[in-house]
């Protein structure tokens, strides 16, 4: 497979079409590009501006950009539409793995908010029981590693299932009306599946294995202006220690931002980690362990090594 068709996995929406390249003045930077998505930090960020706030004084515009998933989200980042981002375990490794030139810039433990769900009179009762069964996920999403070790956890192979590449918006629909029979994803969509589309929560990812979410950072944005993007992971870690002590109005900054009602990111919030925090190495080995399982499997065309692509602040 070729490299840019590899790494377009998810580009369903136009979002990275979207998105404008800006110069940026050599003296500095004049504008920070931060991609997000329906849920998680980023969200408060924007719906408090805390980015905004912190960047004014040095006159430094900040630019928000939606993602339905990950996956686009790093082809943004690679082509340098974007400089910051937060996305699921398996984007990442899905970009490395085809050249991307991004960096691990911060990590975020994942508890919960989550798993697969199935309809609610399935006859799905166990993990073993989604063999023969059509998946619906996003490739190369987070919700692509849970199932892969779901399946793992009850004895069954890749080859067992029919997994569907959906993207969020198109795979909700399609569980609803019986055209998929499982459905992995993450919230808001999985409290939305859990109680507007008539979904059993089959399994939580909590209950498969540790996961993780990440913070991401242009390759190039964070080796020309290092200084900046910590402060950004700065802005980002204090709006996480005050999302984990708020959790209510978190709630209501989400459904604010991204339109969701208040009911569905109220459940999303309650169960969300928000801590977030630099790339340990108990991180590394866990995220390596999600790289090494996709080249087993053939999802990746080559080995590699997360350690590689860790960013470290070495500007003062």
């Amino acid at each position: 497979m070729k490299r840019r068709e590899f790494l377009k996995l998810s580009l369903g929406t136009a979002a990275v079409a979207a998105v404008p390249l800006h110069a940026r003045a050599e003296a500095g930077v004049k504008g920070i590009r931060v991609g997000y998505q329906k849920n998680g930090v980023l969200v408060i960020a924007r719906q408090q501006a805390t980015l905004e706030k912190h960047f004014k004084p040095q006159g430094i515009d900040v630019k928000w950009v939606e993602f339905s998933s990950g996956p686009p989200m790093m082809e943004a980042m690679n082509v340098g539409s974007i400089d910051y981002g937060a996305v699921g375990d398996s984007p990442p490794v899905f970009a490395q793995a085809a050249g991307a030139a991004i960096v691990y810039a911060a990590g975020q433990p994942i508890t919960n908010g989550q798993g697969i769900l199935v309809p609610q009179n399935s006859a799905i009762k166990s993990i073993a029981d989604l063999r023969g069964k059509r998946i619906g996920f996003t490739k190369g999403s987070s919700a692509h590693n849970i199932t892969v070790q779901t399946l793992e956890k009850a004895g069954l192979t890749y080859a067992d299932i029919t997994p569907v590449y959906l993207t969020p918006p198109d795979a909700g629909p399609a569980f609803a009306n019986g055209s998929i029979d499982a459905w992995a994803i993450w919230d808001p969509y999985f409290a939305i599946g859990e109680t507007k589309q008539n979904g059993r929560i089959l399994v939580n990812a909590s209950e498969i294995t540790k996961t993780n979410s990440f913070y991401i950072a242009n390759r190039d944005f964070a080796k020309n202006h290092g200084s900046v993007l910590q402060q950004i992971i700065d802005v980002t870690t204090s709006t996480a220690k005050w999302a984990e002590q708020h959790r209510d109005e978190v709630a209501k900054s989400l459904s604010a931002v991204t339109g969701i009602a208040l009911d569905i990111q109220t459940i999303a919030a309650n169960r969300s980690a928000f801590a977030v925090g630099p790339i340990t190495e108990d991180i590394i080995a866990t995220q390596q362990g999600v790289a090494d399982r996709f080249f087993k499997l053939g999802l990746i065309p080559r080995q590699i090594a997360i350690r590689d692509i860790v960013w470290r602040n070495t500007q003062t």
